[in-house]
């Protein structure tokens, strides 16, 4: 096996989406072709889906997935693992010379979507990390993102655009310091238990 990863920081994300629906089969399918993956590679087996690229267009597009299903009202889950440096991951270096420009924002930022969101970060490798999330997640508050504690990981809820950006923020600056770094994230929308969304 190849344990080199060369000089390109690959980053990438294994995910999940469970709509809560009889067609979710429609949902899941109609949202992989609709969003625009041309800036990752993207590869769906019968357990995940996974994409890889640079970090703003691997957020860019799981973000842009998650709401393509959500905006519908259907109830939607989304489990996601988010990493970069492992040693093992050799391949998709085609994905890393393109432009930062976002080929989803069009489409998404005007979809305001209420979400409850777990996240848990994982240094491999030590270093301090702890400020970064803490300087993060401060930030997320700033936008009216309320966090609280939750056994084993961080609660966040409030809306997608600033969550994600929150998450991305604190993946970009752990790996910045500890090269290979993994996040984990569950996310769920619509949910009936839900008591506000962004439009009360």
């Amino acid at each position: 096996m190849n344990q080199s990863c060369g000089n390109q920081r690959i980053a990438g994300c294994s995910f999940s989406v469970h709509p809560m629906a009889d067609d979710f089969v429609k949902y899941i399918k109609d949202s992989l072709s609709e969003v625009d993956t041309t800036k990752v590679w993207m590869e769906t087996d019968d357990v995940t889906t996974t994409v890889r690229g640079t970090i703003e267009h691997v957020f860019d597009v799981t973000k842009a997935i998650l709401l393509h299903i959500a905006k519908t009202d259907v109830h939607v889950a989304f489990q996601g693992t988010f990493s970069i440096g492992c040693p093992g991951d050799s391949s998709g270096d085609a994905y890393m010379d393109v432009s930062s420009n976002l080929m989803n924002e069009g489409y998404s930022r005007d979809i305001r979507q209420y979400i409850a969101s777990k996240f848990s970060l994982y240094p491999l490798g030590g270093g301090d990390y702890m400020d970064t999330i803490y300087k993060q997640i401060d930030a997320m508050k700033e936008k009216g993102v309320r966090v609280a504690h939750a056994h084993y990981s961080t609660r966040l809820e409030g809306d997608t655009h600033d969550i994600f950006k929150g998450l991305e923020e604190v993946f970009r600056e752990t790996q910045a310091r500890v090269p290979h770094t993994v996040m984990t994230v569950t996310v769920s929308a619509n949910s009936p238990s839900h008591k506000e969304d962004l439009n009360e």
